[in-house]
């Protein structure tokens, strides 16, 4: 059948009553070029963002994004366009993309479109609403600034993310970034009494099958919801899924008024999915090839996760940096809405002290005197200062010894470690690979444990006793003070290992167990599927 003869049999179609409901509004096809399709209605046009359908049953997606003329509309595709053709038949639903909300949409896992692909039952107990919402008005905004409390001693004393606030996660494959995602989840639900979504966009169907397993195994899937745009769907699907994720947030903040954890993996991802989908529609781009609408389309998505009068939407984000380039555009307009950045360190997770965060690299807008208060901004600045002067140390440590220190600078290096391994501390979610169980350790008791370390209460016990605890009286109870910790030479000087792999960690204190080696095996391999 010619293309003429396609668009008159297509206008027969949409002609026939007894083929069509009374208000459908029914277009052709007039073009397609990958996943940009062109329709044109004789009635009236569908609104920007409605959604159109094609195909067998309506299987192509296709939301509209412009009208370029009084026929004309140009909508990207949100799924493969094979099949399509001009003069076929395209029906505009009359409303934009919606996400189901309920109670019903807890413990599953969702596509953009609200379809569950986790095999399970059909949904139940839900409603569907779009996608497209505005952020909450200045009016509903709540103006206080309110400590997020993870349980998670070294964020919680140097890295205090704010509640209803934006953090971003710096790590690569292998650190461990999917393990303390997993545990801000389980601590999240299992302490807080919050619900936690995961939207992977632009992730690999391997990496999602994993984590609904180790969630699942975890036991803190009955209060969490997992969607997923795929890497290998098309860019207008991985652009709009994490719309679709805050909208189910939305939900559960305002109507169910819960705190909500939101974990973005990797938001970098959605922005170039943007770009792809600018340049399809023909835009020009910007610097380095981004789209020209970047700071808004980051906007819309970010300035949703707020904090109201009725609950909190904190969102964690992994953020991938183009190149290790800061000054990319992408990476400055992510940083502008972040209100604490968590730099994982490969070094100190191959050292075994997890979590491998690097409290040097690490900030968050939170730790001032006003917010967090004085003892708890000093005590940060002072740990701080001791960690800088040990990293400043290590050379000469490599070079001469630690003999040949100051008693002044010895003593900054004994503090140092201490506090190192005291901020290590064992997960709840990597329980069944240590053998030992999980620790959630409140605020007061980090700076606590702390506040002692640095007024040289432990001088006298071994850096092993506070190696993997949680509270600092955990470490008392299990070690006694006097107990001979392993000579200097062993730890920093003699090394045979190069500098640049800083010998001074190299000899990791031996640990509290004589089964605690393969603990920081485990443990680093249960985060290296983060390939």
């Amino acid at each position: 059948m010619k293309p003429p003869e396609r668009a008159a049999r297509a206008r027969m179609l949409m002609n026939e009553a007894g083929n069509a409901p009374p208000l459908a509004n029914r277009g052709a096809i007039s073009a397609v070029r990958g996943s940009v399709v062109d329709v044109r209605f004789d009635e009236r046009l569908p609104p920007i963002y409605s959604v159109l359908r094609a195909g067998d049953e309506g299987r192509i997606v296709i939301e509209v994004l412009a009208q370029s003329d009084a026929h004309h509309v140009r909508g990207i595709a949100l799924t493969p366009t094979q099949g399509l053709a001009r003069g076929m038949v395209v029906e505009d639903t009359g409303g934009p993309l919606k996400a189901p909300v309920g109670k019903g949409i807890r413990s599953r896992m969702f596509d953009v479109f609200g379809n569950t692909i986790d095999r399970g039952a059909a949904l139940s107990d839900v409603e569907w609403r779009s996608v497209h919402r505005a952020p909450p008005p200045l009016s509903r905004r709540s103006t206080k600034s309110e400590i997020f409390e993870t349980g998670i001693k070294v964020i919680d004393v140097l890295v205090p993310l704010e509640r209803g606030g934006k953090a971003g996660l710096f790590g690569g494959a292998g650190v461990g970034k999917t393990v303390l995602l997993t545990e801000m989840i389980h601590n999240m639900i299992g302490h807080q009494e919050g619900v936690s979504i995961f939207c992977g966009i632009g992730e690999r169907c391997r990496e999602g099958e994993e984590l609904y397993r180790e969630m699942k195994e975890a036991g803190v899937l009955p209060n969490m919801v997992m969607l997923f745009g795929q890497m290998n769907e098309p860019p207008g699907s991985r652009f709009r899924v994490g719309h679709a994720a805050l909208t189910m947030a939305e939900y559960f903040r305002d109507d169910e008024h819960r705190d909500v954890l939101l974990l973005i993996d990797n938001i970098f991802r959605f922005i170039q999915a943007g770009s792809e989908v600018s340049g399809l529609m023909g835009q020009m781009p910007s610097r380095l090839g981004y789209q020209p609408t970047m700071g808004t389309e980051l906007s819309g998505l970010e300035e949703r996760i707020a904090n109201t009068d009725t609950g909190a939407i904190t969102s964690i984000q992994a953020v991938y940096v183009p190149a290790d380039d800061f000054t990319d555009p992408a990476a400055v307009h992510t940083f502008s809405h972040l209100s604490a950045s968590i730099v994982l360190s490969r070094k100190r997770s191959s050292e075994g002290l997890f979590p491998a965060i690097d409290p040097l690299q690490s900030n968050s807008r939170m730790a001032t005197p006003g917010i967090v208060g004085e003892r708890h901004y000093h005590l940060a600045q002072e740990i701080r200062r001791t960690l800088a002067q040990y990293a400043e140390l290590k050379d000469i440590i490599a070079m001469l010894g630690l003999e040949q220190l100051s008693p002044e600078d010895r003593n900054v290096v004994a503090r140092a470690r201490r506090l190192e391994r005291f901020l290590t501390q064992p997960f709840f979610t990597t329980e069944q690979f240590t053998g030992h169980s999980g620790k959630l350790v409140s605020l007061k008791d980090s700076l606590d444990g702390c506040e002692r370390i640095l007024r040289d209460e432990f001088k006298d016990y071994p850096e092993r006793a506070l190696y993997m605890f949680g509270t600092i009286d955990e470490a008392r109870g299990k070690s006694k003070p006097g107990e001979p910790a392993p000579k200097s030479k062993t730890e920093v000087g003699k090394d045979p290992k190069p500098a640049a792999e800083s010998p001074t960690e190299a000899a990791v204190e031996p640990h509290p167990k004589p089964g605690a080696p393969p603990e920081r095996e485990a443990a680093h391999a249960g985060a290296a599927h983060e390939s």
